[in-house]
């Protein structure tokens, strides 16, 4: 199996069966699925390492009473063979034993189980609703994600490399002093127990204070991350005093944290030391005290005091590794309460793929509130046929995102339902739903990607000609072209920054709206889509616009009227309900609320101005 190529052993890419228990054990068990064969191999290699090690050190002890037992001038004719066997356990056996342990360690188990812990956890992360995100820092939440992976890799590595080993060592020790005298064998049991007893009274104190100083790491490290993701707006507002502040607090709770834990290592650590050195001094006490009854041989003495040095050398050392174990395990149970809860939105266990060439949408009796007492959608209902152009107006406030995020399902309705070709959405897969769906959003967001990157993120499999006429469609051909990054990447292999950062407001846009157009979805979302244009480039969108909208169910949201003066129909939102629909020339005739928004952005100021004058 060593020949077989390392990423064989471990199935990075298994899925995981169920979600993530919340208890810690379980969790564990469901991060390790399609782990345990190969961390059974590994703990037997460790196992078997430990064994040898613990004979490798009493060998001295057998050595002597051999010499002793032997004459010097015939030794090597009578005892050659034993010698022999001897050198090839040192430089044959042994090296064979230890190198397997180590190579499971460090190059299957180790790297195996951490991305395979990683996959599983961010694939059940990034299942969560998109609330899930919005109540979070986005760094915390990375962290957590990167912390247990590490965390636990580290805990299961520990355990076997060290503790396993440890254990198998203080058995043969047991067996082998046994063997030299019970009596000294039994203080190892003895010792032993002690061992266990200190460990208990530590750990899970070591565990309590590790979880907190991990939370207090990751909401560090969320401030810091908040205060760079938006550089932008700090600089802008001249506001380094106040996240100077912000970040302080953050890392003087940081810094009490560590303190607390640093005082239980502290403690620890020297009681460990104190009691490391009780083995070597009962062990090699007792074994001279039946050599002077004539029980013991010098051998004896020799091979058990090695032991017993080996084992209060290695208590320091296993000491250490379950101290790390359990700071680990404080890690793990941290990340585990913010990850490991049940997902808000999920999909129902018979849920449906939609697979449509064309579709109707219908909001039916819709209420919803964000779970507030006021505002929200009330009762709404609206029903859009295939191919039909929908326009949203309505002031800040009064629905249109909501009726946005319902469609793609980012929330349920608190009463009603939202139909999709007479399915409610609540019994598709989320990923069909959205797959039909695509949304050009007046927040563009971009990947630190190569802008090809961000446009085919629409349709993977898409075509280099695709993606340019996409490009060229939504009038980001030519700025893409004269692109350059830091790192001397060009055109539509130059990376745009985090979020888009190197692009204007406008040159996002065009991109987001290539990556709707490559998707080509059956439903169309624009929400604000030109927005950030200005006038010369918003004609251009518009035309392209007119083309990718045939065939298509359009919902389009907007502030700025003449963005949908050309719709099938226009719904008038305010406070969660319809007040006004109609195409654009039937709501002005009416001379109501939509008119009054049309007046205002076409002139209603000026006139008003003159007027008064």
């Amino acid at each position: 199996m060593i020949v077989s190529h390392p990423n064989k052993w471990i199935d990075s890419e298994k899925k995981a069966v169920g979600p993530p228990p919340q208890t810690l054990l379980a969790f564990i068990k469901w991060c390790l699925q399609g782990t345990f064969s190969v961390l059974t191999l590994a703990a037997i290699a460790s196992i078997a390492s430990g064994i040898i090690e613990t004979f490798t050190a009493a060998l001295l002890g057998f050595i002597v009473d051999f010499l002793i037992q032997s004459s010097p001038e015939n030794l090597y004719v009578e005892k050659g063979v034993i010698l022999l066997a001897v050198i090839a356990f040192l430089f044959l056996i042994r090296p064979i034993f230890f190198f397997f342990s180590n190579y499971m360690q460090s190059i299957i188990v180790s790297p195996g189980i951490r991305s395979s812990i990683a996959v599983k956890l961010h694939r059940w992360t990034l299942g969560h609703s998109k609330s899930f995100f919005d109540d979070d820092f986005a760094g915390r939440i990375a962290q957590k994600e990167i912390q247990a992976s590490r965390a636990l890799t580290d805990v299961v590595v520990e355990l076997i490399h060290t503790v396993l080993f440890a254990l198998a060592s203080v058995g043969a020790s047991f067996v082998i002093i046994s063997i030299i005298d019970w009596r000294a064998g039994f203080i190892v049991l003895f010792w032993f127990f002690g061992f266990y007893l200190l460990m208990s009274y530590f750990m899970p104190r070591i565990k309590q204070t590790s979880s907190k100083r991990a939370n207090a790491q990751a909401v560090a490290t969320g401030q810091i991350v908040d205060t760079i993701s938006n550089i932008g707006l700090v600089k802008l507002f001249s506001n380094s005093n106040h996240e100077d502040k912000a970040a302080i607090g953050a890392f003087a709770k940081l810094k009490q944290a560590i303190i607390n834990y640093g005082e239980k290592i502290v403690w620890f650590r020297t009681c460990i030391l104190v009691y490391a050195s009780s083995i070597f001094v009962a062990v090699t006490s007792c074994t001279i005290f039946l050599w002077t009854t004539g029980i013991a041989t010098p051998g004896d003495v020799v091979a058990a005091g090695s032991i017993a040095m080996r084992l209060m050398m290695m208590a320091g050392w296993v000491s250490f590794s379950l101290m790390a174990i359990y700071t680990n395990l404080g890690e793990v149970e941290d990340a585990m309460r913010t990850l490991a809860v049940p997902r808000g939105m999920s999909d129902r266990e018979n849920a449906k793929k939609l697979t449509v060439q064309k579709a109707n949408i219908e909001f039916k009796n819709v209420s919803f509130s964000y779970g507030q007492k006021v505002s929200g959608l009330k009762n709404i209902s609206i029903s859009i046929k295939q191919g039909e152009k929908l326009g949203v107006v309505g002031a800040s406030g009064a629905g249109k995102s909501t009726l946005m995020a319902l469609l793609l399902r980012f929330y349920d309705p608190e009463k009603g339902s939202v139909l999709v070709n007479d399915y409610d959405v609540r019994d598709l897969t989320q990923e069909s739903l959205r797959q039909h769906i695509s949304v050009v959003s007046q927040e563009t967001s971009m990947f630190n990607r190569s802008a090809r990157d961000n446009i085919i993120y629409g349709r993977a499999d898409a075509t280099e000609k695709d993606v340019i006429t996409a490009a060229k469609n939504a009038g980001a051909h030519e700025f893409i072209l004269g692109l350059v990054d830091n790192e001397g990447r060009k055109g539509y292999d130059a990376f745009l920054g985090e979020r888009g950062v190197k692009l204007s407001g406008g040159q996002r846009q065009r991109i987001a709206l290539a990556r709707a157009i490559i998707k080509d979805a059956p439903i169309l979302i624009l929400d604000e889509a030109t927005s950030a244009l200005d006038s010369e480039v918003e004609s251009i969108i518009q035309e392209a616009l007119k083309n990718i909208m045939v065939g298509k169910t359009v919902f389009a949201i907007a502030h700025r009227l003449s963005t949908i003066a050309n719709m099938d129909r226009i719904i008038v939102l305010e406070e969660g309900q319809i007040r006004e629909q109609g195409t654009h020339d039937i709501l002005l005739a009416n001379n109501g609320i939509y008119a009054n928004y049309w007046n205002l952005q076409s002139g209603g100021f000026l006139s008003f101005k003159v007027a008064a004058e």
